[in-house]
């Protein structure tokens, strides 16, 4: 039986990536450092995912999985040595602390003279390829040519949505609730050897849209769901998503993302507007349970410069199209605090204390035209005005462009 490594045990992990890899006969082994994940993971060998959705709950079964723990490196890179092909579903934050044991993991591969091996980066992060393959290759520089000749580092596009729910009474911990859809995009070019036969598995090339459509449509949309929702005290995304304010400003700025995408990849609209229509339908998924807690959360990370909202505007601005809709995604998100979001906390602080503009400057990396009408965006929300006058305030700029 063929060897699966998945570095990263959580929802991900276990809900999308794990699962479409057992599915297709592969042993699959998950790094983590949860010691009761772990733990139950190899006494059970084997976990439930429910499918969720509004037309109600389905079991399915994940079998021929273990636990290895994260904390022993010497296992860990054991483990990728002897593997066929591994993936990563950790956060972006953490894969510095996980070069190591995968560079070690490469090293013994390279000794033995194994065959060339891939890893599926599942991040959130534009240029995920190059960042971990730097990151291995600081650990061993000694291997460099043959790391970039026989390790693809392969990106993916991942837009299932796996929300952490509470457990219900008996239910194990390994249990995860995901939604229907459970495609995966890779970049066809960055393999090294033979693509893994997977279903569900799609290979793509040029792979660069696929990753600015996940982060710049579904990421910027879900981002400014919550964070609207937050203003309106909304705990769950599925209110967010059903108020028709909040829907409409979500729906303007996938289109005007959408616009941006067509100019940067020489592509047709229509998908990519049938993309905008297909995120907001799944938005509304109430079995999901989606919160508007964890979909904002992080805006330290998520305001960031190449990230989901402000990336999504130095794309509209790279070639002058309209921004105005995804700009107010960035004013309320600079208003979002909920209780224990300490990264949310510091970024909407220091906003009060210190300006937008500063805001922008210091946490965003942004200086660029929009700066003026995310300040106003931002003034108008702390003065009270209501979302739709947000929208409208934006209409109206767009209105007057037009004429001119």
């Amino acid at each position: 039986m063929k060897k699966f490594i998945m570095y990263g045990a959580g929802n991900i992990g276990r809900g999308f990536i794990g699962q479409v890899f057992s599915n297709s006969g592969y042993s699959v082994g998950f790094v983590d450092i949860n010691q009761e994940v772990i733990s139950t993971l190899n006494i059970d060998h084997s976990y439930p995912v429910k499918v969720v959705s509004n037309e109600g709950v389905k079991i399915q079964p994940v079998n021929n999985v273990y636990g290895i723990d994260g904390t022993n490196i010497e296992l860990v890179s054991d483990e990728i040595a002897s593997a066929d092909a591994m993936a990563t579903a950790i956060g972006v934050n953490v894969l510095k602390f996980i070069a190591k044991p995968i560079a070690l993991g490469l090293k013994k591969r390279f000794i033995n003279n194994a065959k060339p091996f891939n890893i599926i980066i599942c991040e959130n992060l534009i240029g995920a390829d190059e960042f971990l393959r730097n990151l291995i290759i600081q650990c061993i520089p000694e291997y460099e040519e043959r790391i970039k000749k026989e390790v693809g580092f392969v990106e993916a596009s991942i837009g299932r949505m796996v929300p952490v729910l509470e457990k219900e009474p008996g239910e194990s911990i390994l249990t995860v609730a995901v939604e229907p859809y459970n495609i995966l995009p890779v970049d066809k070019d960055a393999f090294k050897g033979e693509i893994p036969n997977v279903p569900n598995l799609y290979p793509f090339t040029p792979f660069s849209l696929f990753i600015e459509r996940k982060l710049f449509m579904h990421n910027m949309s879900h981002a400014i769901s919550a964070y609207l929702g937050n203003l309106r005290k909304y705990n769950y995304i599925y209110e967010s998503i059903k108020d028709y304010d909040i829907k409409f400003i979500a729906y303007k700025a996938l289109t005007q993302s959408a616009i941006a995408l067509t100019k940067e990849h020489g592509v047709e609209i229509e998908p990519l507007i049938a993309h905008a229509d297909n995120l907001l339908y799944r938005f509304t998924n109430v079995a999901l349970a989606d919160t508007v807690a964890r979909v904002g959360k992080d805006t330290i990370r998520k305001l960031s410069n190449n990230d989901r909202i402000i990336g999504a505007i130095n794309l509209c601005e790279k070639h002058g199209l309209p921004c105005e809709y995804i700009c107010i995604g960035a004013a309320a998100g600079m208003h979002f605090a909920p209780e224990g979001d300490e990264r949310s906390i510091e970024l909407c602080t220091f906003a009060k204390e210190n300006g937008v503009k500063e805001t922008l400057k210091k946490y965003c990396n942004y200086e660029g035209k929009m700066v003026d009408l995310i300040c106003t965006l931002y003034d108008m929300i702390k003065d009270g005005k209501e979302i739709y006058e947000l929208a409208n305030y934006c209409g109206e700029i767009l209105g007057k462009e037009i004429r001119v």
